[in-house]
């Protein structure tokens, strides 16, 4: 990926997904999926972690419980899963083109992330990179009733921005994301693979 196609004009707010588009953590969060599921009993298809890119933590042990005539209990899963991400951030990477955008936009407007993980790992993963700094607002899971592919994720952040939802442009990796920034009428950036370069979603 050397680059992104923005438009062409500022923005009051920019919002940011945290994993798969400011940091290289999917790989990382399948990992430890698999070994909270080999721990478990559990099954989650890789092809289906990546579907559900931007899905609450949570809501994912629920669907899977579902899917798969499971009997996890959500909070446990979730904090052994968490539990075995927090070994790994160590080795995240940062998506280069979206954290030179960060530093680019750093003055110019308030900026958040708007993850569908848990502050804490968010928090985590962003002081990692040495980004932390960067951002006025951290929104995570546990801050809306409805995660991704519903708008309340980036409606609160732009709440707590203070600015309006159609001042803001999203930067996001998932479809679940670039939905749910679609409905909170908000412009949005895909940030593809990094040997891809995609445009703006209009």
């Amino acid at each position: 990926m050397t680059g992104l196609l923005l438009p062409d004009h500022p923005f009051a707010g920019y919002i940011f997904d945290c994993d798969g588009t400011i940091a290289d953590t999917m790989p990382l969060h399948f990992q430890a999926w698999d070994r909270a599921m080999r721990e478990l009993g559990g099954i989650f298809p890789e092809e289906l972690f990546y579907s559900w890119g931007g899905k609450p933590t949570l809501q994912i042990v629920r669907e899977l419980n579902a899917m798969y005539n499971l009997s996890m209990d959500p909070e446990q899963t979730v904090e052994i899963k968490e539990r075995y991400y927090h070994d790994l951030i160590p080795q995240v990477l940062p998506i280069e083109p979206v954290v030179r955008l960060v530093k680019q936009f750093h003055g110019t407007a308030p900026m958040a992330v708007a993850s569908g993980g848990y502050r804490e790992i968010v928090i985590a993963t962003l002081r990692a990179l040495d980004l932390l700094e960067f951002f006025d607002v951290i929104v995570g899971a546990e801050d809306v009733e409805r995660g991704k592919p519903h708008p309340d994720p980036f409606l609160e952040a732009a709440r707590r921005l203070n600015v309006e939802p159609s001042q803001c442009l999203v930067f996001e990796d998932s479809p679940l994301g670039m939905e749910a920034a679609q409905r909170a009428g908000m412009l949005a950036v895909l940030v593809p693979s990094p040997r891809q370069v995609n445009p703006v979603d209009q």
